[in-house]
């Protein structure tokens, strides 16, 4: 039997609905406990597509990298506000450094690049911020979803299955 695991979702608003809903509610459904982490505890954070909202578990300053077996970065414009503080990069950073599994769609690659950790990794993330990466040192392809080391990347929500199944694969499914 796998235990279930603690799986960090990084969110803050206009957050893409699907990117999110999706797989939180696939960790979910596989056993594992999802924490949704933004710069404040207790915040109320809305979808672009205004069909749903979350309230965030805690403020990234009280996050601990090692608490989690996995991080999920939505994709839309969360990551442009998440990107630039100081506590998400460091967060990210640790958990590249202790191989967590990092699975980023869409917009989400935008705070591993600003953490620093795509020097020689290859990734995928929605087409329009493919020189972000390439400048960060990561190398971009467009596929449907990329695996390198822990890293997990997609590109847009039609490549939302693909994502769920690799993230999965690499938590595993919690039988109870």
């Amino acid at each position: 039997m796998t235990q279930a695991k603690k799986v960090a979702f990084l969110l803050a608003n206009d957050f893409e609905d699907s990117e999110m809903a999706s797989p939180y509610d696939e960790m979910v459904k596989n056993g594992h406990e999802a924490v949704i982490i933004s710069l404040k505890g207790n915040e109320q954070l809305k979808g672009k597509q205004g069909t749903i909202s979350y309230t965030s578990h805690l403020g990234i300053e009280e996050a601990i990298a090692d608490d989690y077996a996995a991080i999920i970065i939505p994709g839309g414009k969360s990551p442009s506000h998440l990107m630039n503080n100081v506590a998400v990069q460091a967060f990210v950073k640790d958990a590249d450094q202790a191989g967590t599994t990092i699975a980023a769609i869409c917009h989400g690659p935008q705070i591993l690049a600003a953490a620093g950790v795509l020097r020689g990794r290859t990734l995928t993330a929605y087409p329009g911020i493919s020189s972000e990466i390439e400048t960060a040192g990561g190398h971009f392809v467009d596929k449907e979803v990329v695996v390198d080391r822990n890293l997990v990347t997609s590109r847009t929500p039609e490549d939302e299955p693909a994502f769920i199944r690799e993230t999965i694969g690499k938590l595993g499914v919690n039988a109870w």
